[in-house]
């Protein structure tokens, strides 16, 4: 069977390189005579995985001895929580820009912990762009945002200069382009969209603003500074997950880094753009200022032609491409590992469709 056009918005595709080698981790690991599967997380062997997972991450980032990487379980969700526990202070607020699904998600988790202003939303225009006209001060112990909203095809194309900290949920798009890592004092990010399988959860954090909340009774496992002291293995960590991650980082390092991605990211979606642009068939649902490089959301201005192009895309081999549920239309997501070929595969159907 040939291998499928992969668009899936995550979990997604990876690099072939990555698959051929977890599967060989499978079936014997180093050649220790164990599969990556059953190895203890103690052992000299993993140490090594999740040490060099962690260290690639700063150096893809260009960040310092200042910053921590952990890997952890319960996906970009968790984090959802994870951050105003251990950011808002006791009778504090966070400031928090809504732009989509998983952002009002992350919203709804902080409002649990304390208070929650808005700053910008573009929630009452369907998530259709990303706020800009909004300030946020030093009155506020955080500012969380999300850089790329897989739902609604918009992404930010820069950040504000804030008061306070900076968050970031970057779960789609890390890795993608290339941007000033420092700027931000906490990232998080769920592998399954461009690092890794599903399973496991990359937090970016600046080390010196943990401790400060007043905070007595946080839950230890959401207190990122047990799971700095333990070396990201506070608990058992998802072993496999961070492996396969670590291979994907190997694989970004070793072909140009972040700079090379975001060029190869570029040139799949302006190709993708132009053909929706040209095409009376076809539209995006947002406002092309805030057109995200990693997940092109858009419709069928005809019904009357979906059925000859939903069996044209699926004869030309090509998944994942309907949109999602709360939006309708198609999703096209091209992360790191999507080769052009596919890309243009796509516009050549959309091309056929008369």
């Amino acid at each position: 069977m040939s291998k499928k056009h992969n668009f899936s918005a995550g979990p997604c595709i990876l690099p072939e390189e990555v698959f051929q080698k977890s599967a060989e981790a499978i079936l014997d690991f180093n050649g220790i005579g164990l599969s990556i599967l059953e190895i203890s997380h103690r052992s000299k062997d993993f140490v090594a995985v999740m040490d060099e997972a962690r260290a690639i991450v700063k150096r893809l980032m260009n960040l310092g001895d200042d910053y921590e990487v952990l890997y952890l379980g319960g996906g970009a969700s968790l984090q959802f929580a994870m951050v105003p526990y251990n950011l808002m202070k006791v009778g504090g607020k966070a400031a928090y820009l809504d732009t989509g699904t998983w952002a009002a998600g992350a919203i709804k988790e902080a409002r649990k912990v304390g208070t929650v202003d808005v700053v910008g939303s573009s929630k009452d225009d369907n998530y259709s762009y990303i706020p800009k006209d909004y300030t946020v001060s030093s009155e506020y112990d955080y500012f969380h945002c999300t850089s790329n909203n897989t739902i609604y095809g918009t992404q930010m194309k820069s950040f504000p200069e804030v008061d306070t900290l900076m968050v970031c949920d970057m779960s789609s798009d890390i890795f993608s382009r290339q941007l000033d890592f420092s700027k931000f004092d906490l990232i998080y990010a769920g592998a399954q969209k461009n690092m890794g399988p599903a399973g496991v959860t990359l937090v970016v954090i600046k080390k010196d603003i943990l401790g400060k909340t007043g905070r007595e009774n946080m839950p230890s496992y959401f207190d990122y500074e047990q799971h700095i002291n333990k070396e990201s293995m506070y608990n058992t960590p998802p072993v496999f997950p961070v492996y396969a991650s670590l291979l994907t980082l190997q694989y970004l390092e070793k072909n140009g880094g972040i700079a090379a991605a975001e060029k190869r990211n570029e040139a799949k979606a302006a190709l993708l753009y132009n053909e929706i642009d040209s095409n009376p068939l076809f539209e995006t649902f947002c406002v092309k200022e805030d057109r995200s490089l990693m997940n092109v959301s858009f419709k069928l201005l005809d019904d009357s032609k979906k059925e000859a192009f939903d069996s044209a895309w699926k004869a030309a081999g090509i998944n994942g491409l309907n949109g999602h549920r709360s939006l309708g239309g198609y999703r096209a997501s091209l992360y790191n590992a999507l080769p052009i070929e596919s890309v243009q595969v796509l516009v050549d159907v959309m091309k056929s469709i008369k």
